[in-house]
């Protein structure tokens, strides 16, 4: 199987946070009105009911699956299976290999330590466009995020780094949800906007220049601004468990896609997950 690479967005510099904003915000909105329009939910003063009970507190196990579309050349999807061993109390929680951890909280504000694997690279046997190449490789990710969570919304910002050396990159991302209920379904469309620094966006998406080709030139990666739409479905209704399934549709910057290893600038992901409490 082949994969193709995550998209890019077509601004780049100052004006790119806010072309992306421009570009994916009213179907953001859209999404966000007609969820409303169909559901129900009842507020507290606190998280909010509905988002009580799509992140519950306790031990869990499960299973998940990611199929993420990719703009790699000649590298169609990405199939991520995740064994899911988690755990969510007052200050820790752990779902598969990504933790968070609660350094302070006052009211809806919580400050926390990010810990996230980043699934991106490849292998040269991928794609005849990665032969002769270094294999670039998966990594971990260590951060700071800072979260507001009230009334079913949810707005997060969170400053990460590679810390195992792959490609020393960092990203800041911005994301804002919210859940709805309808019934025993559980609905959050979503958006994000995330900050690729040069190194991780070089790593990944660049061309050395002991990697030249004919048919592939040098290419040096720049900062990039990226952006994410999607929505999640949730139910407790199956097999005594909860189970999860979204889609999440991307753009890039044009920094990746103009990278001569990728064929285009948006993806289309999907996932699945079906966790129950011990």
């Amino acid at each position: 199987m082949k994969k193709s690479d995550s998209a890019s967005l077509s601004e780049c510099g100052h004006g790119a946070l806010a072309s992306a904003f421009q570009r994916l915000i009213p179907a953001f909105l859209a999404v966000l009105l007609l969820s409303s329009a169909a559901t129900s939910v009842a507020g507290d003063d606190g998280r909010g009911e509905a988002r009580k009970r799509v992140e519950p507190d306790g031990f869990l196990y499960g299973i998940g699956m990611a199929v993420d579309g990719e703009i790699y050349r000649d590298y169609d999807q990405r199939v991520t299976f995740i064994p899911v061993i988690g755990y969510r109390g007052d200050r820790l929680t752990v779902f598969g290999p990504f933790v968070r951890y609660a350094l302070s909280r006052s009211g809806a504000f919580e400050i926390s330590i990010l810990a996230e694997p980043r699934f991106d690279g490849f292998d040269e046997s991928d794609s005849d466009v990665f032969e002769g190449m270094d294999d670039r490789e998966l990594s971990m990710d260590l951060g700071v995020g800072l979260e507001y969570a009230k009334d079913n919304w949810k707005f997060e910002l969170a400053g990460l780094r590679d810390i195992l050396g792959r490609s020393d990159g960092s990203e800041l991302r911005f994301g804002l949800s919210r859940v709805f209920r309808n019934g025993p379904l559980f609905i959050e469309p979503g958006i994000e906007v995330s900050y690729l620094d040069r190194r991780h966006v070089d790593y990944y998406f660049g061309v050395g220049a002991d990697e030249v080709t004919a048919f592939r030139p040098r290419y040096d990666g720049d900062d990039a601004v990226n952006t994410s739409l999607g929505v999640s479905f949730a139910t407790p209704a199956l097999f005594d468990g909860m189970t999860r399934f979204g889609f999440e549709y991307s753009r890039f910057d044009r920094n990746i896609a103009d990278s001569p290893l990728t064929a285009q600038d948006t993806s289309l992901g999907f996932f699945l997950a079906y966790s129950r409490f011990f």
